[in-house]
């Protein structure tokens, strides 16, 4: 598939998708998910009045995470390319009381439209498989990024014990597709989920392209397991 060709697929999955995201997130991971963001605001070393961007927001969990950081005198900007997910993020940030510190933009991860050294650190989670040029959404999370903040990358990733990794990968193989066609109707849309997961590089690997981007200090978390995996690089 053409890069160009893939992107629009991945829109028009995730253009889909919106209207139950937040319910089959929370139904395939067993809510594991909320925690998972929780642990990525955490690290992402965030001050009262901090400044922080968040790239393929969806419909907006990790930014009101790293909202609780920043305070009423900090900023979360959410940005993702498809609008039908903005539109939730929007009214959620309404309903949380957070649309004063949570702004949500339409935009490519390939090209952020945000000026050098723009915010204190740079979030992405679950969205790094889905882009077309991984190295360069790399590059651009570095470049807007200030000196000494932090660039975190959630994404789902290999089990550490072996037996653990063979029924994990049977569970998206298998029931997660049938899940998401039983509740959204569409079996393409969640048989795309593990294909990315399957193909998408380990931790040790994930980590070597973090390095390669120019960040420094890079670690990471395994979840749940390895299930996901939170890498950590500083600017």
């Amino acid at each position: 598939m053409a890069m160009a060709e893939r992107e629009q697929y991945v829109r028009d999955l995730f253009r889909r998708v919106a209207p139950r995201y937040d319910f089959l997130n929370r139904l395939l991971s067993f809510r594991r998910d909320v925690g998972w963001r929780r642990f990525t605001a955490a690290k992402a070393g965030l001050t009262p009045g901090a400044r922080v961007l968040d790239i393929a927001t969806g419909t907006g969990d990790l930014a009101f995470e790293l909202a609780r950081y920043v305070g009423k005198e900090g900023q979360v900007i959410g940005l993702d390319f498809v609008e039908e997910m903005l539109v939730r993020a929007r009214a959620k940030a309404e309903a949380y009381g957070l649309a004063d510190v949570c702004q949500f933009v339409q935009g490519n991860a390939l090209h952020l439209p945000f000026p050098d050294d723009s915010f204190d650190a740079a979030t992405i989670a679950f969205g790094l498989r889905n882009v077309t040029d991984r190295e360069r959404c790399l590059a651009e999370m570095r470049r807007v990024v200030r000196p000494g903040g932090r660039v975190l990358v959630l994404e789902f990733s290999r089990p550490v014990w072996p037996v653990f990794r063979e029924i994990y990968f049977l569970y998206f193989r298998y029931l997660v597709p049938l899940i998401g066609r039983l509740v959204q109707g569409d079996p393409d849309t969640y048989r795309y989920l593990p294909e990315t997961v399957m193909e998408f590089p380990d931790q040790e690997a994930l980590a070597a392209m973090l390095r390669a981007a120019g960040l420094r200090d890079v670690h990471y978390y395994n979840l749940t397991g390895g299930i996901s995996c939170l890498h950590v690089g500083v600017v």
